[in-house]
């Protein structure tokens, strides 16, 4: 029964995937990363390492290959920029974390990320144009 619903979940992320906008997708990057960065302090607490493990090299995937894969260096200039140093300091705080067991640096990379994530939501009405 467990998979039935594993798989119902998958189905309604890859149709959400599917119908979103480029700005839905950001934002669905950020609450990827954070659930992913939450849940990496939670097995962290808990002392379970693999778990912490596979959710910290999540994060990593979604801030590597996601957010910072959809930077536009030429048009975002000094904005894509910065956005380039915080997600290349958040991974490092990320691995520093995986192998300190530093709680600490999980909340830095959640909080870098909540900033980030509450600027996209709060330009939703702008991107509303876009499709969104």
């Amino acid at each position: 029964m467990s998979n039935d619903a594993n798989v119902y979940a998958k189905m309604g992320v890859q149709t959400g995937v599917m119908s979103a906008s480029p700005h839905k997708l950001i934002v669905m990057l950020f609450d990827g990363a954070l659930t992913s960065v939450r849940l990496a302090r939670l097995h962290m607490e808990c002392g379970n390492v693999t778990e912490k493990c596979e959710a910290i090299s999540k994060a990593v995937d979604i801030i590597q290959n996601g957010l910072w894969a959809a930077l536009d260096m030429e048009q975002g200039g000094e904005v894509a920029q910065g956005l380039e140093q915080l997600y290349d300091r958040m991974v490092t705080q990320l691995l520093n974390a995986n192998l300190r067991n530093e709680p600490q640096l999980l909340d830095e990379v959640e909080g870098l990320l909540e900033n980030i994530a509450s600027a996209w939501r709060e330009i939703a009405p702008q991107a509303a144009g876009e499709g969104a």
